[in-house]
């Protein structure tokens, strides 16, 4: 636990300042190398297995996409991508079929959804931050999925009763659940006000509590789903590379899921 939370607190920050710093192509070039390993992590948890080069054209397309969205041809490379990733995963499974080690229609959907799913969902921060207001339009997804984590954890520790809503993670709890969407909405209204007193943006503030509550349910959403795929192949994280925190899917799963929610929200109803 110690390890986590001096990592935590250490890359957290860091992060978050890239983000608001970084312009558009530098952070996709971040994006594109977490999108990447993500990618990788995956296959290898779900047990893709490593021939016909399907880990590596499958990183390939994570890291184009959002690289894509980086120079602003975003829709193009991902159409691209999946096209090209689709044809290098088929044509080998064409070939195959009815041999040893032929390619498996599961094995092709979990490269498609690394190649493509995840990082088309990671890409929405690179996208969020061409908007105007773009720095502090690119920190909700992170804020968002961070804050929910932490208010369900504290919430399930300290106030849990009803268990076992999921068996994908039996120790949580209701209350948990409903801890993190309320901790959520708090702070976005609390980023809300922080934007409009030091930014000097006009902010609403009754949009910022929307995307509050939807970001958090769907971060949630994110982080049991992301668990099922762990449970249903019996690992316990996606990697190492972050000391305490697993691998780099394990930090990024609700993400994931948030980063496109806010992008649709902002699109739809912007709050600054």
């Amino acid at each position: 636990m110690a390890t986590r939370i001096l990592v935590g607190v250490a890359l957290g920050p860091a992060f978050l300042a890239a983000l608001y710093l970084l312009p558009p192509l530098a952070l996709a070039v971040l994006v594109a190398f977490i999108a990447g390993m993500a990618s990788f992590e995956l296959l290898r948890a779900a047990q893709v297995p490593h021939h016909n080069g399907m880990y590596a054209v499958t990183a390939v397309a994570a890291v184009l996409i959002p690289l894509g969205h980086g120079v602003g041809f975003g829709g193009w490379t991902a159409r691209a991508a999946a096209l090209l990733l689709m044809a290098a995963l088929f044509l080998p499974a064409l070939r195959q079929y009815g041999a040893e080690g032929e390619i498996s229609f599961s094995s092709i959907m979990v490269c498609l959804f690394g190649g493509i799913g995840i990082p088309v969902f990671l890409s929405a921060l690179v996208q969020l931050k061409w908007f105007d207001c773009g720095q502090f339009y690119v920190l909700l997804p992170v804020i968002c999925a961070f804050t929910t984590d932490i208010g369900a954890y504290f919430f399930g520790v300290f106030l849990g009763r009803h268990r076992g809503i999921t068996q994908v993670s039996p120790n949580k709890s209701l209350e948990g659940y409903i801890g993190g969407i309320v901790t959520g909405c708090l702070c976005m209204l609390l980023y809300g006000w922080l934007v409009q007193y030091f930014g000097g943006v006009t902010v609403k503030l009754p949009v910022m509590a929307l995307y509050g509550l939807l970001g958090s349910a769907i971060t949630e959403l994110g982080d049991l789903s992301f668990s099922l795929i762990k449970r249903q192949h019996h690992v316990k994280d996606y990697g190492a590379l972050l000391p305490g925190h697993g691998g780099m899917l394990d930090r990024f799963d609700s993400t994931t899921f948030a980063a496109p929610m806010l992008l649709l929200l902002v699109e739809v109803l912007p709050a600054f």
